[in-house]
């Protein structure tokens, strides 16, 4: 996978990147990427893949949650595959399984996402409207990433761990969502990630660091004494 720049991100991201909205922060980016692999990436593709096909000859097609029926086409491995590659470029701390990621991967509609930007993004879009004269930052958004993978051609997935398995979630985080939308025939990934995060726990958090490093001090004083 290779990072692609655009410029046309680079004002959302900026936007994105640390709104402040009183009680919570929103932190969010867009990120694009070519499917064409590097040198690293095509080792781990394999691995990858031997990683599914150990699954589906260690699986019965009698199990009711087993996603051997999707695995089994060439295809739909690929496009996990590749999924799986953007999430690792993401998140390069994270060891990524392919058979356990794909339980948490869910194709959507454009419209899903749309519905998720409302219920967590309204806030953030007016935000983005008083300083834009006006404009829509879904509008802009959909107009950045059809630029780059063009919607109406795009599949469109999200993804959501569970709790222990979640990457995205940092310190006072309220929610969190990414969504990917992948063009097969461009071979381009856009992935969109977001979190809300409590400024009364990073606070908390971090005024309880400091009443550690002052008992601290303190004890340090009297041991010197």
């Amino acid at each position: 996978m290779k990072f692609l720049e655009y410029t046309s991100l680079d004002s959302i991201n900026l936007f994105l990147s640390h709104l402040n909205l009183g009680e919570s922060t929103i932190k969010g980016n867009l990120e694009a990427f070519s499917c064409k692999h590097t040198g690293s990436d095509r080792k781990l593709s394999i691995s990858l893949e031997h990683e599914i096909l150990d699954y589906l000859g260690k699986s019965s097609e009698s199990e009711p949650s087993s996603p051997v029926e999707y695995l089994s086409s060439r295809s739909s491995r690929k496009t996990l595959i590749y999924l799986v590659l953007t999430l690792g470029h993401i998140y390069p701390d994270y060891d990524f399984s392919a058979v356990r990621a794909h339980l948490f991967f869910k194709e959507e509609e454009l419209d899903t996402f749309k519905q998720m930007f409302d219920n967590y993004l309204f806030e953030a879009a007016k935000e983005w409207a008083t300083a834009n004269g006006g404009s829509s930052l879904l509008e802009s958004m959909s107009k950045a990433i059809d630029e780059i993978v063009k919607l109406g051609e795009c599949e469109i997935y999200s993804y959501n761990p569970d709790f222990d398995g979640n990457p995205c979630l940092e310190s006072g985080a309220i929610w969190s969502f990414n969504f990917f939308f992948y063009n097969r025939k461009l071979k381009r990934i856009v992935s969109f990630r977001c979190c809300c995060l409590s400024n009364l726990a990073v606070d908390g958090f971090i005024g309880d660091e400091l009443f550690i490093e002052d008992e601290e001090d303190d004890l340090l004083r009297d041991m010197d004494m």
